[in-house]
């Protein structure tokens, strides 16, 4: 095979995913038709749980300078996140051009192959691979690969190619976005309903305002071309009474609400991250968000599938996981645009929010969706509270002195926490010491608050979820083990 893998999409999903593969000592190429980055950048944000994922990785310090905040919305209805209690805020100045050129240095520097200007053209099954067909400035090229892998975005060659079902609902109105130069707006980060619009303005580097702008009641405009700013401007002035018509653009697009979603993230050989997967309105920033968690998830099974390590069963629970919390993706951002885009006749419905986010376990609720911190995995079961969750930032002593259990997972390995210096349960795990670090923490060392009182030792994937507790999994160690490194040394 030329390549392990082939990734189809050079967006914060296809590099987070080259860099997760390379962490693991898998080959990867990926293939991006632009012949440079774009600059663009349609999220402005890392919500909590991706700030804890690159954490994981150790990325944060790539991002550069940027600022946190301890508030967001749902459908524009302030929300207070630091009711979660988490150790990261969510970072609300990081425009996706920072974030893909953190990642794409990263994935650069442990040896991704990266080719801009390779459009991807089609594939043929081998039976024991694929044989992808690319086209650049040279020419045509044909690339043997064992995996394919579609994180190009919602108009997804790879998918379309591959015939993937992607039912959904089409956009019903549109919303213009324009990051300018040359104005100074007062901040409306959660939105604000005007003059029978929806506004929105975001402070970015650089001296960059980003405004969205959207009238109640339009429907979509079939675009082959970005709007001109001009037309930004004039339904900024028809809705605010504010002139932005003398600003610089720097960048003008327009976005629906369509929603969609695959009904498989996996076909055989072939599997799709990010918005290749689902579409739905970019409401607080979800979507790059999750693509980059899909991405988080998929790395550590799909390079452990071609070590030999695990079967390739392991790869279906890539669909069974992330397939999920795509369908609560679509399910929360289709509310928020009822609130977001509805006109008069949604005013009720978002006063109602705003009485029932006065509860602090409602506030909790929808802050832990957006930001990615209500997902529970299927891992077999338990009564254990950290169970398929993923474990938070915390501090960790152990024989080398203190670290924490997010700094522990950098290596992309497995970690096997033992909390009570158990002699015993560290000899079970040697089977599967080239996949998983055994830390033994000090006795003692924890926090009386901490969420791992009282417990002896907890199993963590690859991606920072807990797949195993004692006291507290149905299962038992070895199963969970084998359930998602494969076999032991010598047990194959």
């Amino acid at each position: 095979m030329d390549a392990s893998v082939v990734v189809v999409g050079a967006g914060p999903a296809g590099l987070m995913l080259a860099g997760e593969l390379r962490l693991a000592g898998t080959d990867v190429t990926v293939l991006e038709r632009h012949p440079r980055r774009t600059g663009e950048s349609r999220g402005i944000g890392l919500t909590i749980g991706t700030m804890e994922v690159f954490d994981q990785r150790g990325l944060l310090g790539r991002l550069g300078p940027y600022d946190t905040s301890g508030m967001g919305h749902f459908g524009g209805v302030p929300l207070d996140m630091s009711v979660l209690g988490r150790a990261h805020e969510a970072a609300r100045t990081v425009p996706q051009s920072v974030t893909e050129e953190a990642l794409e240095s990263w994935a650069r520097d442990l040896g991704a192959d990266i080719r801009r200007g390779h459009e991807f053209v089609s594939y043929e099954d081998t039976g024991d691979g694929l044989t992808v067909t690319v086209r650049h400035p040279g020419g045509e090229e044909r690339i043997r690969t064992r995996y394919l892998v579609g994180c190009d975005g919602g108009r997804s060659s790879v998918r379309k190619a591959a015939g993937f079902d992607f039912p959904g609902t089409a956009a019903t109105t549109e919303m213009l976005l324009a990051d300018v130069r040359g104005v100074d707006l007062e901040p409306r980060m959660t939105g604000q309903h005007v003059g029978g619009g929806f506004v929105m303005v975001a402070k970015l580097a650089g001296g960059i305002h980003r405004l969205i702008v959207g009238e109640h009641g339009i429907p979509p405009r079939r675009r082959t071309e970005p709007p001109a700013f001009a037309e930004v401007a004039d339904l900024w002035k028809r809705l605010t009474g504010e002139d932005v018509s003398h600003a610089e653009p720097v960048w003008v697009s327009a976005f629906g609400n369509a929603t969609r979603q695959v009904t498989e993230y996996r076909r055989g050989r072939v599997l799709l991250a990010g918005d290749s997967a689902h579409v739905h309105l970019p409401a607080g920033g979800q979507g790059m968000n999750t693509s980059v968690q899909d991405a988080h998830n998929l790395g550590w099974k799909l390079a452990a599938v071609l070590r030999g390590d695990a079967p390739e069963e392991l790869l279906d629970t890539y669909h069974g996981e992330r397939h999920e919390v795509g369908r609560a993706l679509l399910a929360n951002t289709r509310a928020q645009s009822l609130l977001v885009l509805g006109g008069e006749e949604a005013q009720p419905l978002r006063e109602v929010l705003a009485e029932l986010i006065a509860y602090p376990e409602v506030t909790r609720h929808l802050a832990a969706k957006v930001s990615g911190l209500d997902i529970r995995y299927d891992v077999g079961g338990g009564t254990h509270p950290l169970l398929g969750r993923r474990m938070p930032h915390l501090p960790v002593t152990t024989a080398s002195g203190p670290t924490t259990s997010t700094a522990l997972l950098r290596t992309g390995r497995g970690v096997l926490l033992d909390l009570e210096d158990n002699a015993v349960l560290r000899r079970r795990a040697h089977a599967w010491r080239d996949r998983v670090d055994v830390v033994t923490a000090t006795p003692g060392a924890l926090p009386e608050d901490s969420p791992l009182t009282g417990t002896a030792a907890v199993l963590l994937r690859p991606d920072g979820y807990v797949a195993w507790a004692a006291p507290g999994s149905h299962r038992d160690l070895n199963s969970a083990l084998t359930r998602w490194f494969g076999p032991g040394l010598g047990r194959r």
